[in-house]
């Protein structure tokens, strides 16, 4: 690692007890540093972190942020789900302690290369690719960040010459401060969390942030169709290239073409990597066929495009499984693809009454309580050669701790109901 000695002695609070919160109370203290870790929550997940800290000697708190214990630390960590107008931030400023992401920690210590992937739409599918890549070319490559991995659990397995590859979300991207890609690839932009950022242009101004320190050694890898990002190369110090669909590559085949082309990767391994590529869990996943209804897992569609993309890409007739917690997108936007395709559409969570107005008059439209009612229902309205497709369209949080567990409880409830079925 690069400047492992930096932490050594200092006292560092981290923010939220997830993946990246743990990921990074445990690196500090192989670092040396004094470590306590806070969370405003306080359940059974958060409790199983707790019993993963390395040492006895982290200190923790559940339940909420206390001033007390952030007084003294020498900087705060903050995991992603820590809005930027939180209070334990604000004490934070009060105290005159810096306050930085994970990401920006991790990038620290990175003796790697790094490729770092944002946008609102495909993220995870560009950076698994990427990853793929990278490794089919003889590179070593971690793939990390918002994908799932936190950064700093992979940091210490690098070495120089070595590429991690990032995927950043803009609340990753809202606490940086020197954090500097060789590679930042700006996929498209949507409309998305607005239920953490109080416009479309504070929510553009975060994602920007992922070039801000970059030079003219650099790359910034955009989107030439999205007319969001098409400008920014005025804004840029880096190198800009543009990338677009075509005849041979879609627009995420096309951004990682783009990046490969960068680091000399010929474009056949590229082509074998996509032709090769079986797609991801919980994006367009399959998980069962029942008296000839389809089952489709796509619970990473966390905004209408991706659903409206989904509903495309299936051949048949769609009974839609939508809803959750609301992050101020445009469910009407679905509506073109939608057509007569979508036969019903089944609603849960808390965005269920907003989706209802936006589809309300368009698609026959039912509400169910939870995943298991609402896979029994879709199957009930579906005929033999349908396909039941869970596309939420909103983020997990009032059902789910992330979108993986939500489509592993479709999962659940899908195998339930065919047990069910065959026992009739």
């Amino acid at each position: 690692m690069r400047n492992p000695g930096y932490f050594k002695d200092k006292s560092v609070t981290v923010v939220g007890l997830a993946r990246s919160g743990l990921a990074c109370a445990n690196l500090l203290f192989d670092l040396g540093a004094r470590v306590r870790i806070s969370d405003n929550q306080d359940n059974e997940a958060i409790r199983r972190n707790i019993a993963r800290l390395k040492s006895k000697s982290i200190a923790s708190e559940v339940g909420g942020h206390t001033r007390d214990f952030i007084r003294g630390a020498d900087l705060l960590i903050v995991s992603p789900g820590v809005a930027n107008n939180s209070p334990v931030i604000a004490r934070a400023e009060e105290e005159s302690i810096p306050v930085i992401s994970e990401i920006e920690f991790a990038w620290m210590l990175c003796p790697a290369e790094v490729i770092a992937v944002t946008g609102s739409t495909g993220k995870t599918t560009v950076t698994t690719l990427i990853g793929e890549v990278l490794k089919t070319g003889g590179r070593r490559a971690y793939v990390c960040g918002n994908i799932g991995t936190p950064f700093a659990q992979e940091v210490p397995k690098m070495q120089t010459g070595d590429y991690a590859v990032l995927e950043a979300s803009s609340f990753q991207l809202e606490r940086i401060a020197a954090f500097k890609p060789k590679i930042a690839l700006m996929l498209n932009f949507n409309r998305n969390h607005l239920d953490r950022h109080k416009d479309m242009q504070e929510y553009l101004e975060a994602k920007m942030r992922i070039f801000m320190n970059q030079d003219a050694a650099d790359y910034l890898v955009l989107n030439e169709r999205d007319p969001a990002l098409k400008g920014l190369s005025r804004q840029a110090r880096s190198k800009v290239v543009y990338f677009s669909e075509n005849a041979s590559f879609n627009p995420n085949q096309a951004a990682v073409a783009s990046v490969a082309g960068i680091i000399g990767i010929d474009s056949g391994i590229c082509r074998k990597v996509f032709a090769d590529f079986k797609g991801l869990k919980h994006r367009m996943e399959y998980v069962a066929t029942l008296n000839d209804v389809k089952f489709v897992n796509d619970s990473k569609a966390t905004v209408a495009e991706s659903t409206a993309w989904a509903i495309k890409n299936i051949p048949s007739g769609v009974v839609l499984i939508a809803g959750g917690r609301d992050k101020g997108v445009d469910y009407s936007m679905i509506l073109g693809a939608a057509g007569k395709k979508v036969k019903y559409a089944v609603l849960i969570g808390e965005a269920k009454d907003k989706i209802r107005r936006a589809l309300s008059g368009a698609l026959p439209l039912e509400d169910a309580e939870d995943m298991q009612a609402a896979v029994s229902r879709a199957y009930s309205l579906a005929s033999p050669g349908d396909t039941v497709l869970l596309s939420p369209m909103c983020s997990s949080f009032d059902m789910f701790s992330d979108y993986e567990e939500r489509g592993e409880a479709f999962r659940q409830a899908v195998l339930a109901l065919a047990d069910s079925v065959s026992k009739r």
